[in-house]
């Protein structure tokens, strides 16, 4: 089997002791298409669970601006991710955003659930999308990873081992998983963003099919959209791994991106880590950024 240069070089590291290394080549050079679409994957996710889309709904920032919202929420993980949040820029926007996330009403199981979703749903759709499936190495650094970053977003209760871990995401799947108007209406206002990116507008409705191609039956209940079916699925499977399969042949002698250097349609000329942030919060008497 074809193993890239990133690969080797993770099979010979130690899934805790070098988790942060082992994430940041699978973003860099192993996988930062997938690793990109994952995200979305698990951020449009938790918009199946009343309780976040109402919240979402409530402040009004995700259909008022849903573009800086989702860059700047793109931007927040990518940060903590490639930079670390010991010190620097990682850490800066770890504080940043726990400051926002603290101005709001979250309980600690809507927190726990959300950081459980950037470890299995980026893991499922990597796994089911990419050119390979993840190694062990691969999946327990992430875990350990996200643990070290929910620990330090004052999560509470984060389970101790990676089985525990998904047994607490599929439960609270099943549990709160329920439709709701705020459910689709932050759902379509995500929808448009990832349609946006690839497609012009016309054809949104066309592409609507091969998006909800790749969400999973009980995703698409919790939003009463229609099943398209399991050749639709497989077809779009089959063009997604193909996709990524072709990418893993060219060189990756470099890293596909820098988080500060990524061209971000709400910051067209770069940004700051100043800059994230609700407009209406981050200009508040009581925001201790300025």
């Amino acid at each position: 089997m074809f193993k890239s240069e990133a690969l080797r070089k993770i099979e010979t590291m130690h899934p805790k002791h070098d988790a942060w290394e082992i994430i940041r080549l699978a973003m860099l050079y192993e996988f930062p298409w997938d690793l990109n679409r994952g995200t979305e994957f698990a951020l449009y996710k938790t918009y199946a669970v009343p309780s976040i889309s109402s919240l979402l709904h409530k402040t009004r920032e995700f259909e008022k601006f849903p573009q800086k919202r989702y860059d700047d929420t793109d931007i927040f993980i990518s940060e903590m991710l490639e930079y670390g949040i010991k010190d620097g820029r990682g850490r800066a926007a770890l504080e940043r955003m726990n400051w926002i996330h603290a101005q709001y009403n979250i309980s600690n199981d809507d927190f726990l659930y959300v950081l459980s979703t950037f470890l299995f749903d980026v893991y499922y759709w990597i796994n089911n999308f990419a050119y390979r499936s993840l190694t062990n190495t691969e999946e327990l650094a992430g875990f350990y990873v996200w643990k070290e970053i929910g620990e330090n977003m004052n999560i509470k209760h984060i389970p101790d081992s990676i089985i525990e871990f998904k047994q607490f995401h599929d439960d609270y799947e099943k549990q709160n998983f329920v439709y709701s108007e705020t459910n689709v209406k932050v759902g379509k206002a995500t929808e448009k963003i990832f349609l946006n990116m690839f497609l012009p507008k016309y054809l949104h409705g066309m592409a609507k099919p091969f998006l909800y191609a790749v969400l999973e039956p009980h995703l698409l209940k919790a939003f009463r959209y229609e099943e398209p079916g399991e050749k639709m699925r497989n077809f779009v499977k089959q063009v997604l791994q193909a996709r990524s399969k072709i990418e893993s042949f060219f060189p990756k002698n470099k890293p596909y991106y820098h988080t500060k250097d990524k061209k971000y349609i709400t910051y067209p000329n770069g940004y700051t880590i100043d800059d994230l942030g609700p407009d209406k919060l981050m200009k508040s008497a009581k925001c201790p950024f300025h």
